[in-house]
């Protein structure tokens, strides 16, 4: 039997697939639009039809985020209850991306253990070497990774975040200080904290990275250089890219997430997907419809799924499938007779 949850979010997929089918339309007919055009009236024409299009796109994806903030307590009853997240700011990441995320996470059962935020400073190409330095110094009781400063520097800081049973942790009662390395981090201008190292330690069970808004403002013409040459990545999404790899190499679950600015070439969650990320990418966050499918994809990557979710081009799907309640069917009875009760 399929519940309330299954149909609640089959609606809600429907306006979403109306609002981004609408707006990409329109935007196809308007690059189709010829250049060289004389008639200044089929042109104005024209421009009132695809400026009523891009309108009705609007108020599509305006409802279905009502829609989904007004029944989100039942679409993300209990999926993370229990689970502490992480969530991991790259510099440039939109604070309202962070608050929704957040907000999602708690309303769905979990707790968020930890806010750290990653600083320009330990983006900074020029300080890596001190970044393994600090690392070294850290890790005392624990192995760490060969490879780059922050493939180091990220899996240490994937210790100090998570608990002890996590992914990877053989180590045991090696020690290992998980509060002091992160105020070592923080002391060192590598990282802010939402509170006190200790509260912040050894707390999380999965961790969410944001992505930055827009590409790295250091990346911008560097991405174009390197599209062109075909080198490697930028210095600053390649550090961003290793310490998540390493995140997710000591969790459970670690998903990041971005807006859909993050799909486009250049952004982290493009370049996550094209080198094939073991770590599951969500790029349609920063809207409530959004914000609450990140934290079903937080859901899942908890009970050991994974997948590329969101609006750009190549995903899975908006969300994970299967769909809330859809294999849970006398839950859900028992959930709409609990509801008929309270009425």
């Amino acid at each position: 039997m399929i519940d309330f949850r299954y149909h609640l979010v089959s609606i809600i997929a429907v306006f979403l697939a109306l609002a981004v089918g609408i707006a990409l339309g329109g935007a196809l007919l308007h690059g189709a639009l010829p250049t060289t055009q004389n008639d200044s009236g089929e042109r104005g024409a024209e421009t009132e039809r695809l400026r009523a299009e891009k309108d009705v796109a609007e108020r599509l994806s305006s409802g279905g985020d009502r829609l989904v903030d007004a029944y989100a307590d039942r679409i993300l009853r209990d999926r993370l209850d229990g689970v502490g997240v992480a969530v991991v700011e790259a510099p440039g990441a939109d604070p309202r991306l962070r608050e929704g995320i957040a907000e999602r996470i708690r309303q769905a059962g979990g707790t968020v253990t930890a806010r750290p935020a990653l600083t320009d400073t330990y983006l900074d190409p020029g300080e890596a070497a001190f970044v393994r330095e600090l690392t070294d110094q850290l890790a005392t009781g624990i192995g760490l990774p060969r490879g780059s400063a922050h493939d180091r520097a990220g899996t240490l800081l994937g210790r100090a975040l998570l608990r002890s049973d996590g992914k990877d942790s053989d180590d045991g009662d090696s020690g290992f200080d998980s509060a002091a390395a992160l105020a070592g981090f923080a002391e060192a201008g590598m990282l802010g904290l939402d509170g006190e190292p200790g509260d912040a330690a050894g707390a999380a069970d999965a961790v969410v990275v944001l992505a930055p808004a827009e590409p790295l403002a250091a990346d911008a013409e560097a991405y174009a250089a390197v599209q062109r040459s075909g080198g490697e990545e930028p210095t600053g999404s390649r550090i961003m890219l290793d310490t998540a790899n390493a995140l997710e190499g000591v969790s459970e679950a670690a998903v990041l997430v971005g807006g859909p600015s993050a799909a486009r070439p250049g952004g982290l969650v493009h370049q996550a997907r094209a080198e094939g990320a073991a770590y599951s990418t969500v790029d349609a966050a920063g809207s409530d419809a959004g914000d609450v499918a990140a934290a079903l994809v937080v859901a899942a990557a908890a009970e050991g799924g994974e997948g590329a979710y969101g609006v750009a081009e190549g995903t899975d799907a908006f969300m994970p499938a299967p769909l809330p309640g859809a294999e849970d069917g006398a839950d859900g009875a028992d959930d709409t007779a609990d509801d008929d009760e309270a009425k």
